[in-house]
């Protein structure tokens, strides 16, 4: 019994009959079990590297691309999710430009932190770009997306902040409406960098059935720059203790680093930098910020 064991494991390959006693019968089996052990790991860590490259295929896949075909304005994004070894987070944004020359941007961010809401956040945004497209503004959009979300989400306690903007196809006003999100954050040449006035913000979406959210008009002028961002770039520790960086603290950077002379994809990398430094190490938030220059 004992040899049969051994040759359904593999061990014919260290048998020889003439020479066959307990003791190397023994070791033939171990050597078995042990190889066959090791091709067991070999193959479990293979159909795993598989799985993780087509995830990384599929989450990059799922990463927005803007639509900005025509538009004189410049775009930058940088994106960094909190989960471990993820490229895909409750972050979401996108960046279009309609027909008719309008250029609209949005930023939000879902709660929580896992596959189900970074799976929420794509519908979300799939979902505005799609309706931005079909004319889709302000109040009526958001009010939309909030039913999308309340159909899609796993738990009626799941909601997500939305931050969007329709810049004029002459570059000088913007529509601005806020869902429960930080106010964006704008800079041109002269002025210090600053933040858009928020006062008339509504809330999340998925709280209030029947909430609205007002669209407040904004002067951009001939030149600017105009960064949308998720509270995770906000929300990290400065040194050991327990104070955040905050939106003032936020606009304190921008403005150090516009003033090194930093601008579009060098900008936004520098400030992520930064904020992880302050942090002492990786934000355990995701972290997802849109610029855009005129």
């Amino acid at each position: 019994e004992r040899g049969a064991e051994a040759v359904r494991v593999g061990a014919q390959d260290y048998l020889f009959r003439d020479e066959l006693d307990a003791r190397l019968l023994g070791r033939a089996v171990r050597y078995a079990v042990e190889r066959k052990r090791a091709d067991i790991a070999q193959r479990k860590l293979t159909e795993s590297r598989i799985r993780a490259q087509e995830n990384a295929r599929l989450e990059r896949g799922l990463l927005p691309t803007p639509l900005l075909d025509g538009s004189p304005l410049r775009f930058a994004a940088r994106y960094r999710p909190g989960r471990s070894r993820a490229l895909l987070g409750g972050d979401f944004y996108d960046t279009v430009r309609t027909p008719d020359g309008t250029v609209h941007a949005m930023i939000g961010d879902v709660c929580g932190h896992g596959p189900d809401e970074a799976a929420l956040g794509v519908e979300l945004r799939i979902a505005w770009r799609a309706l931005t497209f079909a004319g889709l503004c302000g109040d009526e959009l958001l009010s939309t997306l909030q039913q999308v979300l309340e159909h899609e989400r796993a738990d009626e306690e799941i909601f997500a902040t939305l931050c969007t903007v329709d810049i004029s196809p002459d570059g000088r006003r913007a529509g601005l409406c806020l869902a429960g999100h930080p106010s964006p954050l704008i800079a041109s040449p002269g002025r210090p960098a600053t933040l858009l006035p928020y006062e008339n913000s509504g809330p999340a979406l998925g709280l209030l059935p029947k909430a609205r959210w007002p669209r407040m008009q904004v002067e951009l002028g001939a030149s600017w720059s105009l960064m949308l961002y998720t509270d995770g770039l906000i929300e990290g520790r400065i040194g050991q203790g327990n104070q955040r960086l905050g939106q003032e603290g936020m606009v304190e950077l921008i403005r150090r680093r516009r003033a090194d002379g930093l601008g579009g994809e060098e900008l936004l990398e520098a400030a992520m930098n930064e904020v992880r430094d302050l942090n002492g190490g990786d934000l355990t938030d995701d972290v997802a910020v849109l610029l855009l220059d005129r």
